[in-house]
């Protein structure tokens, strides 16, 4: 009875923990999946953004901005990794300059800075993980795609790369007509298979191992290691009754919503809340 009592208490401790978070002092987390305006082009599948410097491209990213800025934020953590890891800050913000916004493509640039220059936020983050040398690889997919062909598995994973690359191809086609500000509503789609609700998909490649090798499972295991940094890092720099934007690729928007909705104290908040289509 008493090892019962003693579990049940180990599992309600973080929610009576948020529980007696005064309410004031909550930290309010907005996870913003976010296109790489910019075409990188770094990913595994990769979506083509048409040039978002144009006038009728700013006028909507304007728009996105003044939406966001109703949530108030107080601060901003975005896909970079800082120069100084014990303060995260974002240095490239303090010489900002409006002027580049018809010349830098780059999400950090239009949505992230335009918002906190817009909602006179001046505590902006730089909170990314990288691969290091010596290190394994956050996300291994090469290790993956080995292990599948080397067992007549390579269809299977096709497969599955195959509906990433069917939905990147919608986003890509509706971008072309529909607002920008419609594109960011539908990546931050609460459920959206590939990118908020992405746990599912990534789950999936687990099934590609066996024996002494599960290169499927150390990608998930990978993956989830690089976005408990990254929400570590936001942890470090979280004040009391924060209202914070993270805004990173679609891709880490599962567990990053994750860490924002359990962890004790935090609480997550939707972008599509405030985020209109037009």
């Amino acid at each position: 009875m008493i090892k019962i009592a003693a579990v049940l208490l180990a599992l309600l401790t973080p929610t009576l923990a948020l529980a007696q978070t005064p309410s004031t002092d909550v930290i309010e987390v907005m996870v913003l999946g976010a296109p790489h305006l910019n075409n990188p082009g770094r990913d595994v599948h990769n979506i083509r953004i048409d040039p978002v410097t144009t006038p009728e491209k700013q006028t909507q990213l304007q728009r996105i901005a003044e939406d966001l800025s109703r949530f108030r934020p107080t601060a901003l953590a975005l896909e970079k990794v800082a120069a100084d890891q014990t303060t995260m800050v974002d240095r490239d913000f303090a010489g900002f300059d409006p002027a580049t916004l018809t010349t830098d493509a780059n999400e950090r640039v239009q949505i992230g800075y335009r918002l906190a220059r817009l909602a006179d936020v001046t505590r902006v983050y730089a909170v990314d993980e990288k691969d290091a040398e010596g290190k394994p690889s956050y996300f291994p997919y090469g290790e993956v795609v080995g292990w599948a062909q080397s067992h007549d598995r390579g269809d299977q994973l096709a497969a599955m790369g195959d509906e990433v690359k069917g939905f990147l191809a919608q986003l890509q086609e509706r971008q072309r007509t529909e607002t920008l500000g419609a594109l960011l509503a539908e990546v931050n789609r609460p459920g959206n298979p590939l990118s908020t609700g992405n746990g599912l998909y990534y789950n999936r490649f687990n099934q590609f191992g066996g024996g002494d090798q599960w290169p499927g499972a150390e990608l998930n295991g990978r993956w989830y290691t690089r976005n408990a940094i990254i929400w570590a890092k936001l942890m470090s720099v979280a004040r009391p009754g924060d209202r914070i934007v993270l805004m990173f690729g679609a891709g880490h928007s599962y567990w990053l919503r994750h860490f924002a909705s359990s962890t004790p104290g935090f609480r997550l908040v939707e972008p599509n809340d405030y985020l209109t289509e037009d």
